[in-house]
């Protein structure tokens, strides 16, 4: 179709600057529902106006290349022409309308504004109907000519002698009018990048939008009443609260991910824009056609139903107290929803401020594609975006001595009160004094920053468990019970598709139905025993990387098996069978006992849906039985990889459960010196490659550099016998087993003492090198990298670090 609009409006001349430069800043938060304590200071504002750029300034020149798309919504029949993109400079002007009534908008640091214009006629035939789910198409126009004949007027312009002026610091300020104006021609899009609207761009990611939480799911009835939402309220029924996210002042980009960049179809030249950075730190205007929500959820904690946490005692005050939604978008044929954590108040906040911190966002953005790097299903992260403009809030942490010594009372190994204990016991003691030491004792003043997560779904178990519970109280043929219909079968449209394809349910029409018809009870039990196969997966592949969650609940499980809820997480140095960062973990969200935390979550999930089975509870039962099964086998599996038996090994299972339970866990669990995780299963690798005839010196040497202090004799021994027995039931090639091993085991994960090194070079200097150093050493952690990397990475952590406040444990 020749779409071939002519938008005819004058504008003052226009003044070209070099592209913008590169922004780095960071994130952080405090954990829980809506982040803790009152916002300090908001004061800055963001200006309108560019930073003057040290590039030489170029004056406007004619027939420039100019590129223009037009979206429709087949839904209204208005046209929305939504951007003018001047190709040579990469200065963007936004417009959009209905009918004839056009406003344009400028992209500046501070977000979007309307300049208003007087149009003489914009002309786009009505789009192709769209084949897609979503309520509206969208066409690209060729444009043939562009004049300036139509005077600015009215809007953010100022009217009268105020006009447009493009800049590279944002996008479009405003500078006094000057004589004369310009005229631009002879361009066309083409179809492809920037000019092409289905291409999902900064601007153009509405065009690409299919918002299925909200065209499938109940909105809130109480939304209008309570506009703007964001205070903490009862929301008694719905899916989801329309709320906007509370903008940064003056927000700075401090890192992205390119790879998660590229899977939305943005361009690092797009990153690079003032609009990335203003629509990703909350100010949602800026990009046209997206939308933006909270949702409601339940908390379980190990199968067992609360309402405690919620501030109205019955559940319907929790959910996304600091996360927003700000939109969904389908890109060559794969469904992203992003996620602002960090974005302000939602009715869920819990009378909290909604902010996150630049402490906590740095560290929930290099783990999230640290974590798809160690392949391990995960959300990730788009971006950190940080406040340069005054927004902080305070948050209790831990005093600068704390995080160095762990605390002024700290008992050491050679303590005289211990002299009479062994050196395992002396540990132990340890560890439990400073286990009472564990709460911030000093209030901090940090910066406000949002880390941008990203993936397929962020559909919780928490989700389906409080529309069931509301569905148990009203009974069957109600509104809440269908509310619950509707949830299981989005949940299962988002994450498990082929499940709907093959039970469409009455009145579905399978996989592209989304919430249309009900939920066929076979498609109820295909969807909990999938859930079960994603949720043990992901908990086998945290055992297999060192990684303990940390408040493993079932509303920070995803029914999609996804890691997410980078709060009080850790990677484990020595091995403790009962590590965990947080203080409130207990021993049941402990490293070792994760596995039975995730049955427990599923144990919830399988609960919610057995309304919608035809077995009801008892059915449901039976499934959380073979979802035992399930983890028991997933784990099984992950030891026999990680061990570097062979698929094909004869009992391969059973040889790595008997090698890893009866002898490889006690040596680590029980021995006088502590040895570090991560460093001893990669040294592993190097005892496999040894010679057959390796004498018993050389098989335990690679070990030696992952114990916290030198192993006496007798612990020697043991270990060598260990390994001699390992390396019979491995067998074959030993060059073969040391890379199955190397496969498993990564040599570079994001320990506490690196993040703590990293978000305080942020926070006190401004400095995000080593954010960046990080980012780029778990891009590839399974890789040796280099000689300077492995000296300074590959090691055990410091002695500080296994007791300090803030590094060893956190609240």
């Amino acid at each position: 179709m020749n779409l071939a609009p002519t938008v005819q409006f004058r504008a003052s001349p226009v003044t070209f600057r070099g592209p913008p430069t590169r922004a780095a800043a960071a994130r952080g938060g405090g954990r829980g529902g809506g982040g803790e304590g009152p916002i300090a200071s908001s004061k800055a504002t963001s200006s309108t106006g560019s930073a003057p750029s040290r590039r030489t300034r170029r004056p406007c020149m004619s027939r420039r290349s100019v590129v223009v798309a037009a979206t429709s919504s087949t839904g209204g029949g208005g046209v929305f022409v939504r951007r003018l993109r001047f190709a040579a400079t990469g200065a963007i002007l936004c417009f959009t309308g209905v009918g004839s009534a056009v406003s344009f908008h400028a992209l500046h640091r501070g977000g979007i504004q309307s300049i208003g214009a007087a149009i003489s006629s914009v002309t786009v035939p009505a789009p192709k109907a769209s084949g897609s789910s979503s309520s509206g198409g969208s066409q690209v126009a060729s444009v043939r000519q562009l004049s300036a004949t139509q005077p600015i007027s009215g809007g953010g312009g100022g009217g009268g002698g105020r006009g447009i002026a493009l800049t590279a610091g944002s996008f479009l300020g405003f500078g006094a009018a000057a004589a004369g104006g310009f005229t631009t021609s002879a361009a066309e899009a083409s179809g492809t990048g920037d000019g092409d609207m289905g291409g999902a761009t900064v601007i153009g990611l509405g065009a690409r939008a299919d918002h299925s939480w909200l065209a499938q799911l109940t909105a809130d009835p109480e939304t209008a009443r309570f506009a703007p939402n964001r205070s903490s309220r009862q929301v008694k029924s719905g899916h989801y609260v329309r709320v906007a996210p509370s903008p940064l002042t003056a927000p700075r980009l401090v890192i992205h991910s390119p790879a998660m960049a590229a899977s939305l179809g943005i361009t690092e030249e797009d990153v690079a824009s003032p609009a990335f950075s203003a629509f990703f730190s909350g100010d949602a205007a800026v990009v046209p056609g997206m939308e933006t929500w909270a949702t409601p959820y339940a908390l379980s904690i190990m199968g067992k139903r609360q309402t405690s946490n919620c501030p109205f005692g019955n559940g319907n005050g929790y959910g996304d107290g600091r996360a927003v939604s700000v939109g969904e978008v389908v890109v060559e044929g794969r469904r992203w929803e992003m996620q602002l954590k960090g974005g302000g108040p939602t009715p869920f906040c819990r009378g909290a401020d909604g902010r996150a911190v630049l402490r906590s966002s740095i560290r929930e953005f290099l783990a999230s594609e640290a974590m798809h790097n160690l392949n391990v299903s995960t959300t990730r992260a788009l971006s950190l975006v940080v406040s340069e403009g005054g927004d902080v809030v305070r948050r209790p942490w831990y005093k600068p001595e704390d995080a160095i010594t762990g605390g002024r009372d700290k008992i050491s190994m050679d303590d005289p009160r211990l002299a009479r204990f062994d050196e395992a016991t002396r540990r132990q003691i340890i560890r439990q004094a400073a286990s009472q030491q564990r709460d911030p004792d000093v209030m901090v003043v940090e910066a406000c920053a949002i880390t941008t997560r990203v993936a397929p779904s962020f559909t919780r178990i928490g989700h389906l468990d409080l529309f069931s519970r509301r569905a148990a109280t009203a009974g069957p043929g109600t509104p809440q019970h269908r509310e619950l219909e509707q949830m299981v079968r989005h949940a299962i449209f988002r994450e498990f598709p082929e499940v709907l394809e093959a039970h469409p349910g009455p009145g579905g029409e399978g996989g592209e139905a989304g919430a249309a018809g009900g939920v066929a009870p076979e498609a109820a039990a295909a969807f909990l025993r999938a859930s079960a196969a994603a949720i043990s997966d992901m908990v086998a592949g945290w055992l297999r990387v060192g990684f303990c969650q940390g408040n493993f609940n079932a509303d920070n499980c995803l029914v999609g098996g996804r890691t997410m809820d980078y709060g009080p997480f850790g990677w484990m140095d020595a091995y403790d069978p009962l590590f965990a960062k947080w203080v409130g973990s207990g021993e049941h969200f402990a490293f070792m006992n994760q596995p039975g935390a995730g049955v427990a979550n599923f144990a919830v999930l399988a609960a919610s849906v057995a309304p919608l089975l035809q077995g009801g509870e008892a059915e449901a039962q039976r499934i959380v039985v073979e979802a035992q099964g399930v983890m028991d086998a997933a784990v099984a599996d992950m030891w026999r990889r990680k061990l570097g038996l062979a698929a094909d090994a004869p009992d391969a299972r059973a040889a790595a459960a008997a090698l890893f339970d009866d002898h490889l866990e006690p040596l680590m669990r029980a021995g006088a010196a502590e040895v570090d995780y991560t460093l001893m299963w990669r040294q592993l690798a190097e005892v496999a490659a040894l010679p057959q005839d390796a004498a018993d010196a050389d098989l335990f040497a690679p070990l030696r550099a992952a114990f916290y202090s030198a192993p006496d004799a007798a612990e020697v021994a043991n270990w060598t016998a260990f390994l001699r027995r390992w390396r019979g039931t491995i067998g074959g090639d030993g060059a073969e087993a040391a890379a199955r091993v190397r496969a498993e085991s990564p040599k570079y994960i994001l320990r506490e003492w690196m993040l703590v090194e990293a978000y305080t070079a942020a926070k006190e200097r401004g400095d995000f090198t080593l954010t960046h150093e990080l980012f780029d050493l778990t891009a590839a952690p399974y890789a040796e990298g280099s000689d300077a990397m492995a000296a300074k990475y590959y090691r055990r952590a410091p002695d500080a670090a296994l007791n300090a406040g803030g590094t060893a444990f956190m609240s």
